[in-house]
């Protein structure tokens, strides 16, 4: 109801009520979710089959009853463990309580209707997705990465999983004994791509795992590590994170050129005048040490950021509210190296936020290329000769991509293959661009290209 009514993020406001409601088990957390996020990702396709049954549409119902037939409808349609009375009277009992018994009546005729059609086919699920969704952006999908890869990219496939960001990746696998300690009967396991990356699932709020407090681990998606390592930041280099938002990136790139504060405790060290550890640590030791500035459009996200990084020991040397699409924000200093993690669709996403299939269209892709050459062009006067410029997006879209490229070597960028050894194992040594899929990676989806200035 959340997202219909108030267009909330589907993950953050599922993760608030679960935390509010601490009395459900394990298995009953991992049915809500499933709930959610299988309604919202067959929504437009779930809510033809209602509106075959209510003469005036779905739209003239009530959010709150629109919800609970949209959930019974995807459990009769879906999920075959669930017996379709089961799912029908539990609805209607939940209207009746909120609503009364007239309003549950309707719910009741609409929903025995909908229990009577023939059951859909496994196939015929994999493209309810789809179906669900803008049908350009769905042509845009399937012309970017194929059509049956673009009902996979939607598909959920496996319970979500939630990834961990060890600080030091030499203690990942004491990290994954002290997590299975405290929760012995959840899945965690080493990610695949990321040397700092663990994944979990069934350990309830990340944040409430041993370690968290003391700066050891930060919740990130392991795709996201995976680009923030191919800026392939080395000790001494100054980098731009352009589009910075909260952090996560930039803290692997400060890890990367500084250091010597990746070893030491975060409550140990020197400290700037907000208490967060500064680059001395490094003096006598005879190694590099360089600087890592983060840009955003929104402050508040950068003063988010500067909190985070303290947590774990980290500072970013300056931060800087720039909207790229109007220029460089008054930025003087020219970078070894700047990561453009661009404002895009988020189709790369759209197993964790399947919302998105109904807010997205493809009327938004020409003014998101668009900002997204604008933001490479203005970071592009930042990067010093012979530096790098790694342009990464969430999307899986050419627009986005392949487009975004071309446009990109009309500015004295040259295509670059990554000095990264971690893309140089997952891409090839050769690669100057790399997707990370869902399907075939285990990832959000992202494209991730590399670029030298001449």
């Amino acid at each position: 109801m959340r997202v219909l009514r108030d267009r909330a993020f589907a993950a953050a406001a599922l993760d608030a009520e679960l935390e509010r409601n601490v009395q459900l088990e394990p298995r009953d957390k991992a049915l809500a979710t499933e709930l959610v996020y299988g309604t919202l990702r067959l929504r437009g396709w779930l809510e033809a089959k209602l509106a075959a049954h209510i003469p005036r549409g779905v739209e003239s119902v009530e959010v709150f009853v629109r919800c609970h037939l949209l959930v019974a409808t995807y459990q009769v349609c879906a999920l075959s463990r669930i017996p379709a009375f089961a799912a029908v009277d539990e609805a209607v009992q939940s209207v009746r309580l909120a609503r009364g018994p007239r309003v549950a009546g309707f719910a009741n005729a609409v929903l025995r209707r909908v229990s009577r059609e023939p059951a859909p086919s496994p196939e015929q699920l994999a493209e309810a997705a789809l179906a669900s969704a803008d049908p350009g952006l769905v042509e845009a999908l399937r012309r970017s990465v194929g059509p049956q890869n673009a009902a996979r990219l939607v598909s959920l496939g496996q319970p979500l999983r939630f990834g961990i960001r060890v600080e030091d990746a030499t203690t990942r696998s004491v990290w994954i004994a002290r997590f299975k300690e405290a929760h012995p009967d959840a899945v965690i396991e080493a990610g695949a791509l990321s040397p700092h990356a663990i994944h979990v699932r069934g350990v309830g709020r990340l944040v409430d795992l041993p370690g968290y407090d003391e700066g050891a681990w930060t919740p990130q998606e392991e795709g996201s590590q995976v680009l923030a390592l191919a800026v392939g930041a080395r000790p001494g280099d100054t980098v731009l994170d352009a589009c910075a938002g909260r952090g996560n990136k930039t803290a692997i790139v400060a890890r990367s050129v500084l250091p010597a504060l990746a070893s030491a405790p975060a409550n140990s060290g020197d400290s700037d005048s907000n208490g967060n550890r500064i680059g001395a640590h490094a003096e006598g030791t005879g190694v590099a040490v360089g600087a890592v500035d983060a840009a955003d459009v929104h402050p508040s996200k950068l003063e988010r950021l500067r909190t985070e990084l303290a947590r774990v020991g980290l500072a970013p040397r300056d931060t800087f509210a720039v909207d790229w699409s109007k220029g460089t924000g008054g930025i003087e200093a020219t970078y070894d190296r700047v990561l453009v993690d661009a404002p895009c669709s988020g189709t790369g996403t759209l197993r964790r936020r399947p919302e998105l299939l109904g807010r997205r269209t493809a009327a938004d892709l020409p003014g998101l290329a668009a900002l997204q050459k604008a933001i490479v062009a203005r970071t592009a006067e930042l990067v010093k000769p012979q530096g790098r410029l790694i342009y990464a997006v969430c999307s899986v879209l050419v627009e986005e991509a392949e487009e975004v490229v071309a446009y990109a070597c009309t500015l004295g960028l040259r295509p670059a293959p990554f000095d990264s050894p971690v893309v140089a194992h997952l891409a090839g040594p050769e690669a100057t661009s790399f997707r990370l899929l869902p399907y075939e990676h285990d990832t959000d989806g992202y494209f991730v290209a590399s670029f030298i200035k001449a």
